[in-house]
């Protein structure tokens, strides 16, 4: 039996669930893991998987400003940012130190690597994409990406190989020699699962990112869903608020509910109004939703690019969140296609342990 440690950053909850099924799997084949994870990614996992072993690891903060600012307070970040990765560098020196691990897996964490332990990197974004403003922060990136990458074995993308079924678009082609010598795409990694269940749901309507963009948009929806007909749910994404649910009309608003409730909501609605997080994005195309309206977060240029980007394919139809028409919006989602057909997670997983993980392991 193998023992490994898998860490996921913490900005937002999609590291730590897409590291779900990969979990799941390593410990069907018999091996120990130990997750090293902070604040609500660590919350998750242990709910998820609450016999497993757990170390408190802190990352670092996440840089989001409160419009359309990001970039540049990313910038103004970096120095922290830097001494925050060294320090979480040296704490996996003393992780290691403390027991023995076969393999470590860093989902983003850019200090969590070794020379000792074999190393694998998880990340959908190999390609950093800017507003043409900060072209050359764009450029520079791509020398910035190598020297990371240098430090890890492998790189798991996890997204379908460059073409006609890339969910990333630009954002997973590998630039550099080194990415493409150790990229391995693994397809979409969902800890949502199908469920045998019937859509009597019109609408679900998920609430989520950093704050204050996250009440901003809490504001503008609730303001606006009656609009819509039919009924449906809104999640608030706001574990900090009121337990109870509210009604309003055919509507139910909850503050906030498990995964597994989610996946459930997921699964019985027949239109998606969502951020267009990746993680998100995978969950629709593992449940093979059809329609949804994608609202990117101000200022958060990965969203944006993917919300252009499934537009432009025909995927999935998006708008500004301050530009919002609820009623005239989801008309015209039922003019997109969805997401073709594609492997699931199941058979995902089974090929990354199978043609990668297995390797280090047995």
């Amino acid at each position: 039996m193998a023992h490994v440690l898998v860490s996921p950053l913490n900005w937002g909850l999609g590291h730590a669930t897409r590291d779900i099924p990969v979990i799941r799997t390593l410990r069907d084949h018999g091996h120990e893991v130990t997750i090293a994870a902070c604040g609500n990614a660590l919350s998750v996992l242990r709910q998820e998987f609450p016999d497993a072993p757990f170390i408190e690891y802190p990352d670092y903060p996440v840089p989001f400003s409160s419009g359309h600012l990001f970039v540049p307070k990313f910038v103004a970040s970096l120095p922290f940012m830097l001494t925050a990765v060294a320090r979480e560098h040296a704490t996996l020196d003393s992780i290691l130190a403390k027991d023995h691990y076969d393999l470590v897996i860093s989902d983003n964490r850019l200090g969590v690597f070794s020379s000792r332990v074999p190393s694998i990197f998880v990340s959908h974004q190999l390609h950093y994409h800017l507003p043409l403003l900060y072209w050359p922060a764009e450029l520079l990136a791509i020398p910035a990406n190598r020297y990371l990458h240098e430090q890890y074995d492998r790189i798991i993308v996890p997204d379908n190989s460059p073409g006609p079924l890339s969910l990333a678009g630009k954002l997973s082609r590998p630039q550099t020699d080194v990415a493409r010598d150790r990229v391995f795409f693994s397809g979409i990694l969902s800890g949502t699962r199908q469920m045998a269940c019937s859509q009597d749901l019109d609408y679900l309507i998920i609430i989520s990112g950093p704050e204050p963009q996250r009440s901003i948009l809490e504001k503008i929806i609730l303001a606006r869903i009656g609009e819509l007909d039919g009924s449906g749910v809104v999640l608030l994404g706001s574990p900090q608020g009121s337990k109870t649910p509210a009604r309003r009309g055919d509507w139910i608003c909850i503050p906030y509910v498990p995964t597994e409730i989610k996946a459930e909501l997921m699964n019985r609605a027949k239109c998606v109004i969502c951020r267009s997080g990746y993680t998100t994005l995978m969950e629709l195309a593992e449940l093979g939703k059809t329609q949804a309206l994608l609202i990117p977060t101000p200022g958060q240029t990965e969203q944006e690019y993917l919300s252009w980007y499934y537009r432009q394919k025909g995927w999935f139809y998006s708008e500004d969140q301050d530009k919002l028409d609820l009623a005239e919006d989801v008309a015209r989602t039922k003019k997109y296609a969805g997401f073709p057909a594609m492997p699931g997670t199941a058979d995902n997983t089974k090929r990354l342990y199978d043609e990668l993980l297995a390797g280090y392991l047995e």
